[in-house]
């Protein structure tokens, strides 16, 4: 009861919507997955990135305030206060306590291409962020698959099962009537139907299998999986590029473009500068040792700099950024080697199974025939229900056994798909 509360309690949640091949609930778990709403979330953060870096041709403003005490201050020499003094005039002098509300702007006129290159290093940061995460998008695919030959195949053996019941309880059926005739022991029916209830225990733990595993491909795709259609067994091309290696071909760019940026840290800055500021001591010194008021000051200027500091690391730098090149183009290497293994094993697996089936079809046709010709000896009395019993067991697992190769060979065939990204 619990457990029928809970699917339809999944059911209201994914919503009316049912998908049923393989591509369907590929692209369904696709745009379901969490991570395909990180796309967006990756290139909004990269455009806001870029537009904060490139605020730095705005005027830059800072507001400061500061009042200082000094050990000493500019102050005329005795002589000539005593000759100011004889003249009637008074100098006070500057005073060691001193004040300061400035107001500084700086606009950059030259930068040496440092705020284009961080935008450039910005953006491509982002879209390997994003490529990354078109790589862990193509990985759902991958966990589809499994899920989903795994339902085929547990559909097959339901299949399975119930024909074998089907052929139990018509065997069964039979016996009561030759247990009524006199023709059969007792002991023959009632081991028929133990067979028969233990095929029924068999289905039951079979379809719980099946409930769970489509309740689990349900919640990935996000719709209903009720009942997977078996793919078409096609030819897996290479002709596609696997998602990796566009991120390995992101991740170089990246590099590239941070030994670009290493250039701007040695090209010099130019700057237009203003400063504006009301307090005490002003530009006029003079003034201000004969009023000692606080007055309103202002400079407007050009600066060039030229940071030579980092020639110091700039070596040691490149050279790190080539060791990342070579591990990208290393890791390149590995997977594309990984990748090729893979593909062999694959397509080699898939030719063993196709040999297998043509036997796995010859063993099934001997075993059909070996359990009918049992029936009629059982019916003739020239053998016992063990007999029958046996032979019908076996005629099952060889069913069994074939329904297994041809899932696992289609399994195999798509896996080879995603490897090559067809």
């Amino acid at each position: 009861m619990k457990r029928s509360i809970l699917t339809l309690c999944l059911l209201a949640l994914l919503g009316t919507a049912q998908a049923q091949s393989l591509d369907e609930c590929q692209r369904a778990a696709e745009s379901h997955y969490p991570l395909i709403r990180r796309s967006g979330l990756i290139a909004q953060t990269a455009e806001l990135t870029v537009r904060n870096i490139e605020k730095g041709w705005l005027p830059q403003i800072t507001a400061s305030a500061q009042a200082t005490y000094q050990s000493d201050v500019t102050a005329w020499p005795e002589r000539m206060q005593e000759t100011l003094q004889r003249m009637g005039l008074q100098m006070k002098g500057l005073t060691k306590d001193q004040y300061k509300l400035s107001l500084d702007l700086q606009q950059t006129l030259y930068d040496g291409g440092a705020i284009g290159s961080q935008s450039a290093l910005a953006r491509q940061e982002g879209r390997v962020q994003e490529v990354q995460n078109e790589v862990n998008l193509y990985q759902v695919r991958k966990r589809v698959n499994e899920l989903y030959f795994s339902l085929l195949l547990i559909d097959e053996q339901i299949q399975l099962n119930d024909d074998i019941r089907a052929l139990l309880l018509s065997t069964e059926q039979r016996l009561t009537s030759m247990v009524e005739g006199g023709t059969a022991a007792t002991s023959d029916f009632e081991q028929m139907k133990a067979e028969r209830l233990s095929a029924d225990g068999a289905g039951e733990k079979l379809r719980l299998q099946r409930s769970i595993l489509q309740q689990v491909l349900s919640a990935l795709c996000g719709i209903e999986v009720s009942k997977p259609v078996r793919p078409e067994l096609t030819t897996a091309s290479s002709t596609g590029v696997r998602p990796e290696l566009h991120l390995f071909d992101q991740e170089m760019k990246l590099t590239d473009i941070r030994r670009k940026a290493l250039d701007t840290q040695l090209r010099p800055k130019l700057l237009l500068f203003a400063q504006g500021y009301y307090g005490y001591p002003g530009l006029n010194l003079f003034e201000d040792m004969m009023k000692r008021q606080w007055s309103i000051n202002g400079i407007v200027g050009v600066r060039l700099s030229w940071q030579l500091g980092a020639l110091y690391t700039r070596k040691h730098d490149k050279a790190k950024l080539r060791l990342q090149h070579d591990l990208i183009e290393n890791a390149r290497e590995v997977f594309l080697f990984n990748s090729q293994l893979e593909e062999i094993q694959q397509k080699e697996q898939i030719s063993q199974y196709r040999h297998q089936l043509q036997r796995d079809d010859e063993i099934i046709a001997l075993r059909t025939s070996v359990r009918r010709a049992a029936e009629s000896k059982l019916a003739h009395g020239i053998i016992d229900i063990d007999g029958l019993v046996r032979e019908v067991n076996k005629e099952h697992a060889a069913k069994i056994q074939r329904a297994v190769h041809e899932i696992e060979m289609l399994r195999e065939v798509y896996q080879l798909k995603y490897t090559n990204n067809h």
